[in-house]
C-alpha cells in the first residue's frame, strides 16, 4: 500500500461515457485552498459517492459541478469542468440553465413554506409553464419518480411543512426532478432521516441513475457501498482513490483508503 502523496490510483472502468469531466481542478476560498489537483470523470447514468472526513472538500466539488460556490465571496477555480465536452465556467454559460440541468438536494430539507403542489410545480412555473393541466402531470410525474405520489396524492394543497423529515425530502426530491435535469447532486441527503426513511431515498437513486447521473455525498460509509456504483475518497482537499465501490471497500490501494473505510481515522 501506498503511504506518501500520491495521484488518484486508477480511473474507474465504466460502460458508460462521462457526463463530466473535471481536469485538474483547484478551488480556494479566499486565500484557503479547499480543493488540490482533482482530475476525475462521473459516468453518466451510475452514481457517485464522494466520501471522505469533514473539511476534505467533498461538498465543495459537488457545489463546484452546479456553481453553486460561485454564490461565495472570495471564491475562485482553476482548472476545467466539462459537462458533456462543454467547460461549465465558460463565461458565455447561462447559469441559471446550468442550475436546471444539474439540480440539487440539500442535507438540510428545505420545503418552501407552500403546498406540496406548490412545491413541485414552482420550478416549472419558474420557466413559464401555465397550463394547470400540464402542471398537474409534471407535479404527479414527479412524485412519482421520487416514490411520493401514493402518500401525498390526496393532500397535494396542504402545507408540505405537515409532512414528516423522510417525505419533505422526498418532496425536495420531486421538486428538483420536476424540471427534468441531467444530474441530480445530494448532498448528505440522509442526515437527518431515520433508517426507513434512508432506504426509501436510498432505493430511489437505484431507479433514478436510469434516465440521470446521480452525485451524492456522504458521510454514511455503509451507504455509499450500497447506492453507489463509483467512488471517490477525498482527504484534505485532494482525490485520493477513485475506482468502483467495490474495489474501494474491498481492495483500495492507498492505504489511507483503507484506513478511512476501516475507522482508523475520519
Amino acid at each position: 500500500m501506498n503511504q506518501g502523496h500520491t495521484e488518484p490510483t486508477s480511473e474507474p472502468v465504466a460502460d458508460s461515457q462521462p457526463k463530466f469531466v473535471i481536469r485538474d481542478m483547484n478551488f480556494f476560498y479566499g486565500t484557503v485552498q479547499a480543493l488540490t489537483k482533482v482530475s476525475m470523470p462521473i459516468p453518466a447514468n451510475r452514481v457517485t459517492a464522494f466520501i471522505g472526513p469533514s473539511g476534505c472538500g467533498k461538498s465543495t466539488l459537488l457545489r463546484c459541478l452546479n456553481r453553486l460556490n460561485d454564490l461565495v465571496d472570495g471564491s475562485r477555480i482553476e482548472g476545467t469542468v466539462l459537462l458533456e465536452g462543454k467547460d461549465i465556467y465558460d463565461p458565455g454559460v447561462d447559469v441559471t440553465d446550468l442550475r436546471t440541468r444539474v439540480g440539487m438536494v440539500f442535507q438540510k430539507v428545505n420545503p418552501f413554506p407552500k403546498s406540496i403542489w406548490q412545491n413541485v410545480a414552482y420550478g416549472p412555473q419558474l420557466q413559464n409553464v401555465r397550463k394547470r393541466a400540464t402542471l398537474d402531470e409534471v407535479v404527479e410525474q414527479s412524485l412519482c419518480r421520487a416514490g411520493l405520489w401514493e402518500e401525498v396524492k390526496d393532500r397535494l394543497h396542504g402545507s408540505a411543512l405537515g409532512l414528516s423529515g423522510g417525505q419533505q425530502q422526498r418532496l425536495c426530491i420531486a421538486r428538483a426532478l420536476a424540471v427534468n435535469p441531467d444530474v441530480l447532486l445530494l448532498d448528505e441527503p440522509c442526515s437527518a432521516l431515520d433508517p426507513i426513511s434512508t432506504g426509501r431515498i436510498e432505493e430511489l437513486l437505484h431507479v433514478l441513475k436510469e434516465r440521470l447521473t446521480v452525485v451524492i455525498v456522504t458521510h454514511n460509509m455503509q451507504q455509499a457501498a450500497r447506492v453507489s456504483d463509483l467512488t471517490g475518497f477525498f482527504l484534505l482537499g485532494e482525490l485520493i482513490e477513485y475506482d468502483d465501490t467495490k474495489t474501494i471497500f474491498t481492495n483500495p490501494t492507498d492505504s489511507r483508503t483503507e484506513d478511512y473505510i476501516t475507522g482508523r481515522f475520519g
